[in-house]
């Protein structure tokens, strides 16, 4: 771990609140807000901006985009945890490199389940070989987004790997954290994957690290890219 740093946590949902814990564990100095303080990100003003290091977002999609425009102008680096946002991914790259800014972003800042997304990856060719691939998501019921971005970065895995299509198929019941299962099915055999969240400490935690990360660089960054050099 490197310097300890002021840290702005948008968001006071279930993750963001503790995304603002596990920070001030690892001695950071901490400052939150819920959505309703910053509406469109008005409260990310120069004079806020200039007193924090990097910024931790686990807010909503339509939250997300002006809190990264606020940070990617007042030169701020933001790591986003939110999904849904994706759409508009190219013009948020190309923005960031402009300014000579600093985002990172994942649809899951869970450190177990990027590296289940390497072995995903390792696997995708299969469905070249009479495979049929499938992916089974269930989260709690408060989930604003559907199917999961962590689902859908499977997807995409999958498919630009074999070039056959995958579907997601899509749970939302009680207070489940996150499981993720796929299957890629033969007449001969069946390959499975799961990756289970016991709690959402993982995902907190690695997003954590992955601002203490992206301080002094510029870039636009995806967690599953950098997650070897934490």
């Amino acid at each position: 771990m490197g310097a300890l740093l002021k840290i702005l946590v948008l968001g006071r949902g279930k993750t963001g609140a503790l995304v603002a814990e596990v920070a001030k564990e690892r001695g950071h100095e901490v400052r939150s807000l819920a959505s309703q303080e910053n509406q469109d990100g008005r409260a990310l003003t120069p004079a806020t901006l200039k007193e924090i290091d990097a910024v931790i977002d686990f807010t909503t999609p339509h939250a997300a985009i002006p809190n990264i425009i606020r940070c990617v102008e007042g030169g701020v680096p933001i790591v986003v945890g939110t999904t849904g946002w994706y759409q508009h991914i190219d013009k948020v790259r190309e923005l960031t490199n402009e300014r000579k800014a600093a985002v990172l972003y994942g649809s899951n800042f869970s450190i177990g389940m990027n590296f289940f997304f390497k072995a995903v990856q390792a696997v995708a060719p299969v469905l070249k070989h009479q495979y049929r691939g499938s992916i089974v998501e269930r989260h709690h019921i408060h989930k604003k987004d559907k199917p999961s971005g962590t689902a859908v970065t499977i997807q995409k895995l999958l498919e630009s790997g074999s070039g056959e299509k995958v579907e997601i198929a899509s749970v939302r019941e009680g207070e489940t954290v996150g499981m993720h299962l796929v299957m890629l099915d033969s007449a001969n055999d069946t390959i499975l994957f799961t990756h289970d969240a016991k709690s959402r400490v993982g995902f907190a935690e690695g997003a954590v690290r992955a601002a203490e990360w992206i301080m002094g660089k510029t870039g636009f960054y995806e967690f599953p890219g950098i997650v070897d050099q934490l």
